[in-house]
């Protein structure tokens, strides 16, 4: 293994050679992608829980751009560019996943807070992994592949095909948006599809007529997006109709419901009881992912401070390519921004709230980092690490004498603060390996890093206040499910009011199907959302199911997987910049149809079936040599 290690690796633009990458072309087409990208991610995040990385399709809108506009060839800054925007991705990610449990709470919060708490998440998440580089991308390089980050290395690599790879990504986005004007400005067709299942009372089933939850389960795969489904499909067919079974004759109430059984239909049972159990579910699917990931996270500990002790002051010449941010300016930046954390009044998490996230920022930012490495960025267990977050800090500040609204801002806010950490040190560890393998220079992907979370937090509390007057967090339109949990546990533990064995038969049925070698997590996020949300996202796995089972080889498969993917990433981003532009209409007053035009309930079904198809078909054509 050692003298693995030891192999000089060569990038595919040497150290020796110098190519334009930070420059002024390259970062204004970052700002506008990273700001883009961001707030497609925020929507997505709201709606589904979900987010996917931003990096291969930023880099082939990079290279149609660059390339096909400015007829410009440097592969170093096409990787500049998708750099800054999957930083302004992963803010997205990390403030949507906790920041709309303050909106969901009625506490009164202010812009600059909402900016002040996603830029110091994200510039401590640039700086915590810094140090980490090194030892993670550069001398792990065998062991860890990143696969999002070697796959759009790959594209990059292969930019002479760009342009085939844009149209892709471009029609998926034409498609996309096109399909949420009609369903959602226009207002053609109904949004959703809910059917009951007949002689089975209270059993239901249901479906989106969105693309992005297409692409979303297409690009995560028929395994995990069955696996969710079962967890939607336990909820509506399993508990719902028990619940109502059971207490079907019991005119009393039961909490935490405030009518009776009797007087509840199958939308109000969910709402009322599996909104709890679905929230334990999450809470113990996240915490088993964290805790199958400790060996990891104790042993990169400990290479990382064996690391720093063995950097013994020896004077190197380093090459363009493996040139950090010095390391003083790191540090510095770290301790001020908890600092300020910590001592600045506009927030109340104060020197105890400040620990906690040098603490668990580091710790988690570390794992994070890792973990990335090994199952990609989609995968990385960060509402689990949020979530341990959460509750150690909110018992702590309970145990100090902090109640009601100021102790619940406290801890939501070093959630979100160590939540946003977590997310841009996991999305941009992959940047730093596509930098790594392409031969890009450290430090200034690290600078666009620094570019690419500025502008995104600059503009995201905005987005989340638009987001909550158009479509209202927590409602079928934007149901923000992480962000939920994040309120039922803080407000149930500040409250002292949580239906406790709601909750630990979620956590029970989540330790349950982990025995059953289900991901706990997945099927755990299926059960919470609404079931139209997970049918729709296994109809995207369906998709991907029947693409690897009608490719005649390994190569073809590999290459319809790729296209595909490209296509459900376009899917993704027409659909939730659409989305974002619809709401920035509602908000200043445009005028849009009120009423759904055709009242059909099977036709939003129809207009699905055929995006799915065309999928399909995008994925098995055969590229020409």
């Amino acid at each position: 293994m050692s003298q693995k290690k030891s192999e000089k690796f060569t990038p595919y633009v040497p150290a020796s050679k110098s190519l334009p990458e930070l420059t002024v072309t390259a970062v204004i087409l970052g700002i506008i992608l990273a700001i883009l990208f961001g707030a497609a991610n925020a929507y997505l995040g709201l709606l589904v829980g979900l987010t996917v990385s931003a990096s291969i399709p930023a880099a082939v809108i990079s290279m149609g751009i660059l390339r096909g506009i400015f007829k410009r060839d440097s592969i170093l800054e096409n990787n500049i560019v998708q750099t800054m925007t999957t930083a302004g991705e992963a803010l997205g990610a990390g403030a949507v996943f906790t920041l709309p449990a303050l909106f969901l709470l009625n506490i009164k919060i202010s812009q600059i807070l909402l900016i002040f708490i996603v830029l110091t998440g994200g510039f401590l998440g640039v700086f915590m992994m810094v140090p980490l580089r090194r030892m993670l991308i550069v001398k792990e390089h065998e062991i860890l592949p990143y696969p999002e980050g070697t796959a759009c290395a790959e594209v990059l690599k292969s930019g002479e095909t760009g342009g085939q790879n844009a149209k892709l990504v471009l029609s998926g986005f034409l498609v996309g948006g096109v399909l949420k004007l009609i369903v959602d400005a226009v207002k053609l067709v109904k949004s959703d599809l809910n059917i009951g299942i007949w002689r089975f009372k209270n059993a239901f089933v249901g479906m989106e007529v969105y693309p992005a939850l297409l692409g979303v389960g297409y690009i995560i795969g028929p395994s995990i997006a069955a696996q969710m489904a079962a967890g939607g499909l336990f909820a509506s067919i399993v508990l719902v109709p028990m619940i109502g079974f059971f207490g079907g004759g019991n005119s009393a109430v039961i909490f935490p419901a405030t009518e009776a059984l009797t007087q509840l239909d199958a939308a109000a049972i969910w709402d009322n009881y599996i909104r709890y159990i679905g929230a334990g579910a999450v809470a113990a699917g996240g915490l088993i992912t964290l805790l199958k990931t400790l060996p990891t996270l104790v042993r990169t500990i400990a290479e990382t401070v064996q690391s720093i002790q063995n950097t013994d002051g020896r004077k190197q010449s380093l090459e363009r390519t493996d040139h950090d941010m010095p390391m003083k300016y790191v540090l510095l930046g770290i301790i001020l921004l908890i600092l300020i954390i910590a001592f600045v009044p506009l927030t109340e998490v104060g020197l105890i709230g400040a620990i906690a996230i040098a603490i668990f920022g580091f710790l988690f930012v570390t794992v994070a980092s890792r973990i990335v490495g090994v199952v990609g960025s989609s995968s990385s267990p960060v509402s689990g690490m949020t979530i341990a977050t959460l509750l150690i800090v909110a018992l702590v500040f309970k145990l100090f004498g902090q109640h009601g609204a100021s102790g619940i801002l406290a801890t939501l806010t070093v959630a979100a603060i160590v939540c946003t950490a977590l997310a841009v040190a996991g999305d941009i560890s992959q940047d730093l390996k596509t930098g790594y393998l392409v031969g890009g220079t450290p430090w200034k992907q690290q600078v666009a890093m620094l570019i690419g979370v500025a502008v995104s937090g600059l503009v995201m509390g905005f987005m989340l206040v638009l987001f909550n007057n158009v479509y209202g967090f927590g409602t079928q339109a934007m149901p923000a499910p992480k962000a939920v949990l994040m309120k039922i546990l803080v407000q149930g533990i500040f409250d002292g009011n949580l239906p406790w064995t709601l909750i630990i038969i979620g956590a029970a049925i989540a330790v349950a199907v982990e025995f059953m070698g289900v991901n706990s997590l997945v099927f755990a996020v299926g059960l919470y959302l609404p079931v139209n949300i997970s049918m729709t996202v296994f109809f995207g796995g369906i998709v991907r199911y029947f693409v690897n089972r009608f490719s005649k080889s390994d190569q073809e498969r590999e290459a319809s997987v790729e296209r595909g993917t490209l296509y459900a990433a376009g899917l993704i981003a027409g659909e939730s910049l659409i989305g974002v532009i619809v709401a920035v209409l509602i908000w200043v007053k445009v005028p849009l149809p009120a009423n759904v035009l055709i009242q059909n309930q099977w036709l939003p079904f129809v207009l699905f079936l055929i995006v799915c198809w065309l999928l399909y078909r995008v994925s098995m054509k055969k590229r020409k040599a």
